[in-house]
């Protein structure tokens, strides 16, 4: 799916109207998880009857346009499966129970209840008495035809209302090889170290906001609640958080396109952010940080680029030696990595180091994997730079000869 979003620009009346229809898809989402949880043995079916029931009961209900309610029904149903699915992979600690939404954001359109007059305008057909809105962005939608698009959403934020269009169609970029794999250790110090030693520092957004994000926050406590003053602060204390997710959305997009338009394979480590950030001294620079977002552009470049990303097991990339394999025991504070066998490098570079040949021995087939050992290249051991630099130069043998790795495939095998 590709989402192509516009800022929109209406009446005052408008934008009552679009919050109208937000509420409603969530008291529709709402209720079909009462209906879940009151009911045993709901199914999806269940939920889709159930919105059409409600538009019976509730005249606001039956405002909403019949594929909106249909789409609130299965953000129910998303969640519900969702737990379904960790129950049945006995995932430990919280399932993820379905709870009951406050705060709603979006309301979500299929193929009805809008109609695209022009580029820049669009109508929205329901009861609801949205009407014509006006698209402000750069994106061109005379490029896709409009069966692509398949679902519409109007979205509210600290700073307005947007339209997303999303559209099923393939998007690939053609990119000439350069022959190039680059190995990445992401940290806190540097927000990644390659395998070849160059850093890119850690922007720290939340960190640099903080003293503004402070100050807006002891405007909102002094303010009395339920107050018109009081909602004006929220929405200057929300604008400023608002600022620091694009600033790192945009630092991770513009990276992630330079990291993967400049090399044919990335390999990278496959992190589990969620029980990192249960450490509550680095959890907040954890979260600032933004690997997983980064890893999720790098994935999405890559198959738009037609280029490999491998996600490798973090265990004892810090800790091995590069060189010889040797295990050689550290805490985080100690950033140089010495071994008996000579090798002294930064902590974050011996990582990456690992990291690339960790890709390498995952990436690289059977049968490949064999004909380099009957070369005398041993991709499993650990063998020294020299036939590190072998391994290397073949597997860029291999990009220009135009293999292809499947992303779901390697992640799937690790």
């Amino acid at each position: 799916m590709f989402v192509l979003e516009f800022k929109v620009k209406a009446k005052t009346q408008q934008y009552k109207a679009i919050d109208d229809a937000i509420r409603t898809s969530q008291f529709i989402r709402n209720k079909c998880v009462r209906l879940w949880i009151d009911t045993k043995g709901t199914g999806k079916n269940d939920l889709y009857k159930y919105s059409k029931k409600l538009a019976h009961d509730f005249n606001f209900a039956n405002e909403l346009n019949s594929t909106a309610r249909q789409a609130s029904a299965e953000k129910a149903w998303s969640s519900i499966s969702r737990f379904y699915d960790k129950c049945k992979r006995k995932v430990s600690g919280k399932k993820g129970y379905p709870q009951f939404k406050k705060f709603s954001r979006s309301v979500e359109y299929k193929q009805s209840g809008w109609k695209l007059l022009n580029l820049k305008t669009i109508k929205f057909t329901d009861k609801k008495n949205i009407g014509v809105l006006k698209l402000v962005g750069t994106w061109d939608l005379g490029y896709f035809n409009e069966s692509d698009i398949k679902r519409v959403r109007l979205v509210r934020r600290a700073d307005g209302y947007y339209c997303q269009f999303v559209l099923s169609c393939e998007v690939k970029e053609d990119v000439k090889p350069s022959g190039k794999c680059i190995g990445l250790d992401v940290g806190l110090s540097s927000f990644y170290t390659d395998h070849e030693g160059n850093k890119i520092d850690n922007p720290k957004f939340l960190r640099k906001s903080e003293k503004r994000l402070k100050r807006f926050q002891r405007r909102l406590s002094k303010k009395k609640k339920g107050s018109s003053n009081r909602q004006k602060a929220r929405i200057k204390l929300a604008k400023v958080h608002l600022k620091v997710s694009r600033q790192r959305k945009d630092f991770a997009v513009k990276l992630a396109r330079c990291v993967v338009h400049s090399n044919d394979v990335i390999a990278y480590e496959d992190l589990r952010v969620k029980n990192l950030v249960k450490n509550h001294c680095l959890a907040k620079s954890i979260n600032d940080v933004a690997w997983y977002q980064f890893r999720e552009w790098l994935e999405y470049f890559g198959q738009k680029m037609g280029k490999i990303t491998i996600a490798v097991a973090p265990h004892y990339t810090s800790q091995n030696c590069s060189q010889c394999g040797e295990t050689v025991k550290k805490s985080l504070s100690t950033r140089t990595h010495q071994c008996k066998c000579g090798c002294v490098l930064d902590r974050d570079e011996n990582a990456a180091i690992n990291i690339l040949k960790k890709a390498i021995q995952c990436g690289l087939g059977g049968s490949r994997r064999e004909q380099l050992n009957q070369e005398g290249l041993n991709t499993v051991g650990h063998t020294g730079f020299q036939a590190w630099e072998e391994v290397s130069s073949t597997l860029e043998e291999v990009i220009l000869l135009g293999q292809d790795i499947s992303v779901n495939q390697e992640s799937t095998r690790l």
